[in-house]
């Protein structure tokens, strides 16, 4: 009998420990359940905030834009070296003159490809209408300007050194059939005009600038109108 009532309290020592062992995932899944609803609520209390404050920020951002179109450049004037910017300033200053934002850079398609491959797509995200390059020598930029977009490209052919700008006004207007470089006179002019091609371009739907160009026209006619020869002495 002592022998058979020591096995009892043996197995008995034994099975106690199991059962602490399995109260304890019970009550914690008792907390953890407790816990639930207040985490919850909490969650959907921080949810809420940020919907607050995200409406507040959409409601300000409207009141600021109210009105307001997206700001846009709507000109690239590109030009392979620093050195062109005496003659590509005419075209800045007729945009200018004419009210078209515009960006103007110096990138060359044979020294820095990829850069110019850049900024033509970055000018199109930002809203532009037309580019205008000008280059000399071997004028490769308006052609390749034009090869990555599907905007009109005007180009500007430069003076140079050898050649006067013939050059320069062969490789620019020498294109192959499918890519089309509508290519202006050499040097200032040619600056000056292409920008006025553009504003011709984008006349066709933009009544404010047809009327600009409108203005533009007369007043150069008024102008020779009233020009005089001097006299000879």
């Amino acid at each position: 009998m002592a022998i058979k009532k020591l096995s009892i309290k043996k197995a008995a020592a034994q099975k106690a420990p199991a059962e602490k062992v399995t109260a304890k995932p019970a009550a914690a899944k008792k907390a953890v359940a407790k816990e639930a609803p207040a985490r919850a609520a909490s969650s959907k209390t921080a949810s809420t905030v940020k919907e607050r404050v995200s409406a507040v920020t959409r409601q300000v951002a409207a009141r600021l834009t109210k009105g307001k179109s997206p700001a846009r450049t709507l000109v690239g004037i590109v030009m392979g070296s620093t050195s062109d910017w005496d003659v590509m300033k005419e075209a800045a200053q007729m945009c200018k003159e004419f009210g078209l934002s515009y960006e103007a850079r110096a990138l060359s398609a044979h020294r820095s490809p990829a850069e110019l491959e850049e900024w033509i797509k970055d000018m199109e995200t930002r809203g532009c209408q037309a580019f205008i390059a000008g280059a000399g020598g071997a004028a490769h930029l308006a052609g390749v300007v034009a090869a990555q977009t599907i905007l009109p490209t005007f180009g500007v052919p430069m003076p140079s050194k050898y050649m006067k700008g013939l050059d320069s006004l062969l490789a620019t207007v020498q294109m192959p059939k499918g890519i089309p470089v509508p290519t202006m006179a050499i040097g200032e002019a040619g600056a000056a005009n292409a920008t006025l091609a553009v504003v011709a371009v984008m006349a066709l739907t933009d009544p404010v600038l047809r009327e600009k160009l409108l203005e533009f026209r007369a007043k150069q006619s008024e102008k020779v109108r009233k020009a005089t020869l001097p006299k000879l002495k």
